[in-house]
């Protein structure tokens, strides 16, 4: 089997994320925060080693403004509800996954502006267009780091920076990114970044979090839930501090255990190294399939402005067709449609039928790109 459906969850994990979570099952198995016996401590300690190791990934100071959700989604919508109101006015792109464009949505309809600004056919933004798009009332401004429909990275450190020149918080989507692109939170301009652990983080699904920079007043965005913490039991009222505020209930422990494994891996092989293996099966895997004549590719050209995310069609034949002879004749696992982001695709010209999509991590081999690029070339003379 080829895998190359990594940017809707990867496969395989490192071998240490299954230990620890093994570990975790067999050996810890305490609720952090919730008892002082040493099996919950342990718990509470795996909590926090996260959190530090997130925090040297994202360089950011301090650990305990990163908080821990089910994925990116759920932080995003946290940030989306819990800041933004009638009378408010949001920037987003035109290359968004619906994880951002449905709850604009929501809150459009209960009175918040949602001005979309629109991106290149290659998927590109100008960041200019984003300063323009600017008023008075402009509460946020969101951005996706990569489309998971073209692998296209949006200029965030120059748009964070025109939001910190307006004072306008800056919210970056870092699905396609956190652990597979080089992320800055002091650099890149960033206030609030939302990424889920089941990606390139390689962690299990059911993972993922919100780091909540410095400049960021917590007293603004209010909780998703709210409910029980471990801390300050004594009171009915929920904790206003980090971040307590932001995690009710009993966190996926388990899961956190093998986010920290996940994490440890990058930090220990490097996010340099890491970007650049991706980059050179990108290389391999868009050189190979633009010499195929049938075959139409979209994205920014070359691999210095993309993840490894790679989204194409041939002519005349749905991707539906090409992703099903793909899997059951050549066991290649990928994704075809939409992605969950209309938005993008009417953005580059492929709605409603949408692309076949490849997307890599670290561990493909060239070996797999070629066997993929002769099984596309094979489904197009046939067909």
């Amino acid at each position: 089997m080829i895998y190359f459906d990594n940017a809707a969850t990867s496969y395989p994990k490192p071998k240490e994320v299954l230990e620890a979570i093994i570990d975790f099952t067999n050996n810890i198995g305490g609720s952090p925060g919730r008892s002082g016996h040493r099996l919950s401590i342990e718990a509470a300690r795996i909590l926090y080693q996260c959190r530090e190791n997130l925090a040297e990934l994202f360089n950011t100071s301090d650990p305990l403004r990163i908080i821990f959700t089910l994925n990116a989604t759920e932080s995003i919508n946290l940030v989306l509800k819990g800041l933004l109101h009638a009378g408010n006015h949001v920037i987003t792109s035109s290359m968004e996954h619906n994880a951002v464009m449905r709850p604009l949505r929501e809150l459009e309809k209960c009175g918040v502006q949602v001005q979309i600004v629109p991106c290149s056919c290659d998927g590109y933004l100008d960041p200019l267009d984003i300063e323009k798009a600017i008023k008075k009332n402009t509460a946020l401004i969101i951005l996706n780091h990569a489309s998971n429909v073209t692998g296209t990275l949006l200029p965030i450190r120059s748009v964070g920076a025109i939001a910190r020149k307006r004072n306008i918080l800056f919210l970056v989507d870092g699905a396609q990114t956190a652990g597979t692109y080089p992320i800055d939170i002091e650099k890149d301009n960033i206030d609030l970044l939302a990424f889920t652990g089941h990606k390139s983080l390689f962690g299990p699904t059911g993972t993922g979090g919100l780091v909540i920079g410095e400049k960021v007043d917590i007293n603004k965005i209010a909780p998703l839930k709210t409910g029980g913490t471990g801390s300050r039991s004594e009171s009915e009222n929920h904790p206003d501090f980090l971040p307590d505020l932001y995690e009710s209930g009993t966190s996926n422990i388990v899961g956190i255990a093998g986010l920290k494994a996940g994490i440890r891996y990058i930090l220990k092989r490097g996010i340099t190294e890491i970007r650049q293996q991706e980059r050179a099966l990108t290389d391999k895997l868009i050189s190979g399939l633009k010499e195929i004549p049938e075959v139409i590719l979209y994205g920014k050209e070359g691999t210095g402005n993309r993840v490894a995310v790679v989204s194409f069609n041939t002519r005349n034949q749905s991707p539906s067709d090409i992703g099903l002879k793909l899997d059951e004749e050549y066991d290649i696992m990928c994704r075809v449609g939409l992605h969950c982001s209309p938005a993008s695709h009417r953005t580059i010209g492929t709605f409603p039928a949408g692309t076949v999509r490849f997307s890599l991590s670290v561990f493909n081999t060239e070996q797999e790109i070629e066997k993929a690029v002769m099984a596309v070339k094979n489904i197009t003379k046939i067909l």
